[in-house]
């Protein structure tokens, strides 16, 4: 039976998923009531020139079950098994939707809670892809993406706080402190939600190098199959460094750049990226086994 890939649109692939197929459904952004469709018609710069303007974050909407349900029914209609992939349940309610939707389609339609957004999302389409491609069925595709999502890297590094403080993740007094004393966190993926780690400080270029040491440190092994080096609208000169800094501390058979959409851009704001992969070894056997080096 043919597989279908599909995944919420926060997979930020871009023209990788494209060019493997992969079916996107779209969140909502909201911008001053008027709703739009991710990576339909609306763009990141449109998120900029509205915080700019109005001082206030779009918000954004996760599809209802009948969305998905829309979404899904003309692949099983087909014949095909819908194999789809969720931004982190602990992020929206679009997991909890979709897995409505599917029991419209019963055996016809996986839905999995990557645990992860953006590119980390992303990076496990990517790995169904290569099953399909090796010919692997719906449930051993499924098996194999589940049991890699405590592995997915998923981190980031914003330039500013400025988007975190309007969408009351930090602070007034923590975002004027980092972006007068050029502060930076780290912010990761754990368990499906974001936390912030560590904080850098010092200018973007000196943070993104810091940072990519860090993660070569914490995670030796790792699958080099693919990294993908994802930015919301960041500097050229900024990209083009963490590729070179990435190629130069680890050994991927590809590195690959996406910019985020605009449910991402609207949460972390312009000039953040973040270097995502898929690790050996989860970050607390890696923790564990520097401890007794």
């Amino acid at each position: 039976m043919e597989i279908q890939l599909t995944a919420d649109s926060t997979c930020d692939l871009g023209k990788y998923g494209t060019e493997r197929n992969v079916a996107l459904m779209p969140l909502s952004v909201i911008l001053g009531g008027a709703n739009h469709l991710d990576g339909v018609d609306i763009v990141p710069q449109d998120i900029f020139d509205f915080v700019e303007r109005t001082g206030e974050l779009p918000k954004t909407a996760a599809p209802s079950a009948q969305d998905y349900a829309d979404f899904f029914r003309p692949f099983a209609d087909a014949g095909k098994t819908v194999i789809h992939f969720s931004i982190s349940s602990r992020s929206s309610s679009s997991n909890a939707y979709a897995a409505e939707a599917a029991k419209q389609f019963p055996g016809k339609v996986y839905v999995v809670d990557s645990k992860a957004l953006s590119s980390g999302q992303g990076l496990l389409v990517m790995k169904a892809s290569d099953l399909l491609r090796e010919g692997k069925t719906a449930d051993e595709i499924v098996e194999t993406v589940n049991a890699l999502r405590p592995l997915v890297n998923t981190s980031f590094i914003p330039d500013r706080l400025d988007y975190l403080y309007k969408g009351g993740r930090c602070s007034r007094m923590a975002m004027y402190g980092a972006n007068i004393l050029k502060i930076h966190p780290l912010i990761e993926m754990e368990d499906g939600q974001l936390v912030a780690e560590k904080k850098y400080r010092g200018s973007m270029q000196k943070c993104i190098a810091n940072y990519i040491e860090d993660l070569a440190a914490k995670y030796p092994e790792y699958d080099r199959t693919r990294c993908f080096v994802t930015h919301s609208s960041a500097d050229a000169e900024l990209v083009s460094f963490a590729r070179e800094k990435v190629a130069e501390t680890f050994r991927f058979d590809e590195i690959l750049e996406t910019v985020a959409g605009s449910v991402i851009t609207g949460h972390c704001g312009r000039n953040t990226l973040g270097v995502l992969f898929i690790a050996k070894s989860t970050k607390e056997e890696n923790s564990c086994a520097q401890s007794l080096r």
